[in-house]
């Protein structure tokens, strides 16, 4: 499997992005963003892009992947809401529309938990709407991907990293509820949905922890 990155540098993105190098089912992982990711292996490969909105639907580094990982965002605290609609809604729906081969490609967006239409607070209707405009884009398969809590993958330089200590005290406790996982699974449910498709749409914590493989 060939994969496209956003969002290498973030938490999620940087942990989703040492497990699929750790995973020997990847073939290739094309990392886009505004700056270097801050790893080098074999099959990573970097494109840096000071614009996401200037991409062109010609552009010949997007070819050939079989699945778009959109994990490139921002908090809604403290994000005024013009700056958080362009960052969480306009830039994904963007470069969803011009990859090509969508008919055999999956494009999954990193959501979060608690997204909804019917929400109450802004940043929910604008990644509701997110999800639902690239699903309506013609690819192969398409998901939201609404996780909570993910635990860190080992070698992670981030910043935020420290932070999720706090939560990995509650790891027992959030496992049990279904509410956390790890980088790991976040990549074999990529690899599943990608593969074999599934029912839902938008997926919740405990639909990501069900997409492990048999033991």
């Amino acid at each position: 499997m060939k994969v496209i990155l956003t969002g290498a540098t973030g938490y999620v993105g940087e942990g989703v992005l040492l497990a699929m190098l750790d995973d020997e089912r990847i073939e290739n992982v094309l990392s886009v963003g505004r700056r270097p990711c801050g790893h080098t292996h074999p099959k990573l490969k970097e494109y840096i892009v000071p614009d996401l909105l200037a991409l062109k639907a010609d552009d010949p580094n997007l070819r050939g992947y079989d699945v778009c990982f959109f994990i490139a965002g921002i908090t809604s605290v403290g994000t005024p809401i013009d700056a958080y609609r362009i960052i969480s809604h306009d830039i994904p729906v963007h470069f969803a529309s011009i990859l090509p081969n969508k008919k055999d490609m999956t494009y999954i967006y990193l959501s979060g938990a608690g997204t909804s239409d019917k929400g109450r607070l802004l940043w929910q209707q604008i990644k509701s709407s997110t999800e639902r405009e690239t699903q309506a884009m013609g690819f192969a398969h398409a998901y939201g991907w609404r996780p909570m809590f993910m635990r860190p993958y080992l070698g992670q330089t981030n910043h935020q990293v420290k932070a999720q200590k706090v939560v990995l005290v509650l790891y027992p406790l959030l496992r049990l509820l279904g509410q956390i996982c790890t980088m790991k699974e976040m990549v074999n449910a990529m690899y599943r949905v990608a593969t074999e498709g599934y029912p839902k749409s938008n997926l919740e914590p405990k639909d990501i922890i069900s997409l492990q493989p048999k033991k």
